[in-house]
């Protein structure tokens, strides 16, 4: 028997499914983007399958799910989750506790993304 349940310490997130509107990658290279005007903020999220994100005080990542491209933004931690074993979901509410700058942001991307989905692979 296995079990269905992954364990993650990225929360990868499209718009629809929770991540913040308002944070965009051009505001933040431009320097319009006040990145502190959403850390300690409360998020929330739903997306299909079923998760275990890390528990405070420990971090998770905030990535930004582009047409299935990962783009790091920063760090999160996890504030409440359900998993919905009828649904195969998980939801909950995260809150922002950094926001990497524009040069982090990148190289995170392409260091850390599954091959072929660095964000920048595909808009360079």
């Amino acid at each position: 028997m296995g079990s269905s349940i992954e364990i993650n310490d990225t929360l990868n997130i499209t718009t629809e499914q929770g991540f913040p509107k308002g944070l965009t990658l051009e505001d933040h290279v431009s320097g319009k983007l006040d990145p502190n005007a959403f850390v300690g903020k409360t998020f929330s999220f739903k997306k299909p399958d079923q998760r275990l994100y890390h528990l405070p005080p420990t971090r998770c990542f905030l990535v930004h799910n582009i047409d299935g491209n990962w783009l790091y933004w920063g760090e999160i931690q996890m504030l409440s989750q359900t998993i919905d074993s009828r649904e195969k979901t998980t939801s909950g509410e995260y809150e922002i506790t950094r926001i990497y700058d524009p040069e982090y942001m990148k190289t995170k991307t392409q260091v850390e993304s599954p091959e072929g989905k660095s964000y920048f692979e595909r808009n360079q």
